[in-house]
């Protein structure tokens, strides 16, 4: 059976992300030297804009 056409997703409608992921936060801000691995928590984080491609 197939899949009806007006279900199918294609890479084009992903869009832009506006935001990081909590893995791309983390280290993004242990760079900037605002995040300590040791004694930090994960949960709580500031929200990080993502780069502009």
């Amino acid at each position: 059976m197939s899949l009806d056409r007006s279900l199918r997703v294609s890479a084009k409608t992903g869009g832009k992300r506006s935001v990081m992921t909590r893995a791309e936060r983390i280290s993004k801000m242990v760079t900037d030297k605002k995040f300590d691995m040791k004694s930090g928590k994960p949960l709580g984080l500031p929200k990080t804009l993502a780069p502009k491609a």
